[in-house]
């Protein structure tokens, strides 16, 4: 019997992955349980263990190929195994669904085509969406072919322009199509002499949809202030080494930061919210979320449950959790859930930074790069490290009163530090 293994959905919001590797090729056997490929989601890496044990019949989809949740995967040979659905009853009853099961599941593949942005934007412009060629991967429909689609039909129906009194021949222009409801303006880019057409990564795809929507739906701003970390620095440097042997990770500012903002978040739980239409979603747990820079692009993972883990706790899922990131050995869990987000955007040098907020968060804390410099203390003016606090927020969920309040609150718990 033949079973159809199918592109698992790795995540409640991933509606597609890639396949990264095949684990197995056509006449190897596999048990079940036993990993059968290797692919990649916006989220994370994962391997997808077989459902059955069998033999290889046929790969449908090929290393680098890009597919929606639910799409055919490969097909196991399986010794006894059930055909997949549901059984068709004998005699002339089962002619019926033997008629319909082709054009029904004809009807789904298509539909699983076209993502949900690409539905909407042609349903609010009543475009057939099986007229529109697709450019993605596999020949899928995007949102930006539905857009030179509709561009040429309005091209099609406008009135030919009136002919320029001057002879002077006008410089050529470039149309901007009208962005569509809910959709941010897009000028297509020139291609010159020596460009490079990169392919999205799945991982690079969903932060640009996140940042976008983000952008788009969150009414962003921004404060931030400046805490002195001299006695933090001090630390590190006194007791980085000895603190490496006893846990077996580096010491940083970050996991100082951290501890500092959760402790800010329980004091000003406006910012450990989310955003409700018609209510504001104040979280129960503290989760945070630490930026994280990789070879494929910035990942999110989450430390749950953080205000229950003391300094060295942090410290260790800190490491952990970047590690992993780096590695590509992230699991599922790892990257949801998060309620508030950290970036250690100092480790990079920089100064300030105006970070964007991540879709259903209330806040985002940067930590810039502690550098010294002279402040006035007391009197007299003195050598302090410093170091920038900078915070967007959602302005529907919080005020800046309660910004002001959680970033005071987390400089003083940095400041106060004595280590």
């Amino acid at each position: 019997m033949d079973y159809t293994v199918k592109m698992p959905q790795l995540g409640e919001t991933v509606t597609e992955g890639t396949v990264v590797t095949w684990l197995k090729k056509p006449g190897d056997q596999v048990q079940k349980y036993e990993p059968l490929l290797e692919v990649v989601t916006a989220k994370v890496t994962a391997e997808v263990p077989s459902p059955e044990t069998g033999r290889v019949k046929e790969i449908l989809v090929p290393e680098g190929e890009t597919v929606p949740v639910g799409a055919p995967l490969c097909i196991l040979e399986v010794e006894g195994a059930a055909q997949e659905g549901a059984k068709a009853p004998e005699g002339e009853k089962a002619e019926t669904p033997a008629a319909a099961a082709p054009a029904e599941a004809s009807a789904r593949d298509e539909e699983r085509r076209y993502s949900p942005a690409v539905r909407r934007l042609a349903k609010e412009h009543g475009i057939d969406l099986s007229k529109v060629k697709g450019t993605g991967a596999g020949g899928r429909v995007t949102v930006a072919d539905v857009e030179a689609y509709l561009a040429k039909e309005r091209e099609a129906a406008a009135p030919a322009p009136a002919p320029a009194p001057s002879s002077r021949p006008e410089p050529a222009r470039l149309p901007v199509e009208p962005a569509a409801k809910g959709e941010e303006e897009v000028r297509p880019p020139v291609s010159l002499p020596g460009d490079r057409r990169v392919p999205l990564t799945p991982i690079r795809r969903a932060i640009a949809q996140n940042m976008a929507e983000s952008a788009r739906t969150i009414p962003h701003a921004w404060t931030m202030v400046e805490a002195d970390v001299t006695a933090i620095e001090a630390y590190i440097q006194r007791e980085g080494e000895a603190f490496r042997s006893r846990y077996g990770v580096p010491l940083t500012f970050l996991p100082f930061a951290i501890q500092a903002a959760v402790e800010a978040l329980q004091a000003v739980p406006q910012l450990n919210a989310s955003w409700g239409g018609d209510h504001i979603l104040l979280r129960g747990k503290v989760n945070i979320g630490i930026a994280v820079a990789t070879d494929q692009g910035l990942m999110v993972p989450v430390i749950h449950d953080a205000d229950q883990l003391n300094l060295a706790g942090l410290a260790r899922r800190v490491y952990d959790l970047a590690q992993r990131a780096r590695q590509g050995q992230l699991r599922l869990e790892d990257v949801e859930g998060a309620t508030f987000t950290v970036d250690n955007t100092g480790a990079l040098g920089t100064l300030l930074s105006m970070p964007i907020i991540p879709p259903g968060q209330a806040g985002i804390l940067t930590t810039e790069r502690a550098q010294r410099k002279p402040v006035v203390v007391g009197d007299g003016i003195a050598i302090r490290t410093m170091m920038a606090l900078c915070l967007s927020f959602d302005h529907r969920v919080a005020d800046g009163a309660e910004a002001a309040r959680f970033l005071r609150e987390v400089k003083r718990r940095l400041e106060a530090f004595q280590g």
